[in-house]
């Protein structure tokens, strides 16, 4: 799949998008299209801002169409032709989006939204009275994912934590900041207590069971490190 194949993709799929997305995740997704547009002819560029847009696209629920091909898309092995989209193509894309006006979330994309952090919620998690040390005094800068429960406010996966110690798992903390926790919780969330192709288990399971470099490696495939 080339890049304009990409950006068709895109097209079809916005309404699904914009209904998928909160009006700030959906404010980075135009943000990181626009980087593409920057990014001119510069294949390197180019790829940097497709990370981005992939990244941008992270909270849409993995069972969705558009995610799953994303995560199939690959432009690291692609001649610059390939990577490099078509301007007028992308122009008509950036047309659509600066006029894009839907509802925030339509009834069946907010019921899988529902869905994924329900069962996202049902991990075993601590409360912020069960932190310690520095994480206690801020968990955001302890690279910690924060999920947000309407019964019992905030939760902190544990999976995170040494079950001995109750400090943050470096490993954790390392991976989190990769996948920007502190800005889409419920992505970061959803990679670690989900299916992982690559670990053929979730990752949550295999802190401690497996090589860290493993976990980390597995981590920089889903951001396109080497692929993007």
């Amino acid at each position: 799949m080339t890049t304009d194949d990409l950006l068709e993709l895109l097209r079809r799929h916005l309404p699904e998008i914009r209904a998928s997305l909160t009006a700030t995740q959906f404010s980075g997704f135009q943000d990181s299209v626009l980087r593409l547009r920057a990014a001119g002819d510069d294949a390197r560029a180019v790829r940097a801002a497709l990370r981005e847009i992939r990244l941008a696209l992270r909270p849409l629920p993995r069972e969705n169409e558009l995610r799953r091909r994303l995560d199939q898309f690959r432009s690291g092995g692609a001649a610059p032709s390939a990577v490099v989209p078509d301007a007028d193509r992308l122009a008509d894309l950036i047309r659509l989006l600066e006029s894009v006006d839907w509802p925030a979330l339509d009834p069946a994309s907010a019921e899988i939204a529902r869905a994924v952090r329900d069962r996202l919620l049902t991990a075993p998690a601590r409360g912020p009275e069960q932190l310690i040390g520095a994480a206690a005094e801020n968990p955001a800068g302890a690279g910690l994912i924060r999920l947000s429960d309407p019964e019992r406010g905030d939760r902190y996966p544990d999976f995170q934590f040494d079950p001995d110690t109750g400090e943050p798992r470096p490993v954790v903390q390392r991976i989190n900041r990769m996948l920007l926790s502190d800005q889409d919780p419920w992505g970061a969330a959803d990679w670690w207590l989900g299916g992982n192709t690559w670990l053929r288990d979730a990752p949550a399971a295999l802190v401690g069971q497996v090589p860290d470099a493993r976990l980390t490696e597995a981590a920089a495939a889903l951001l396109g490190d080497g692929g993007w």
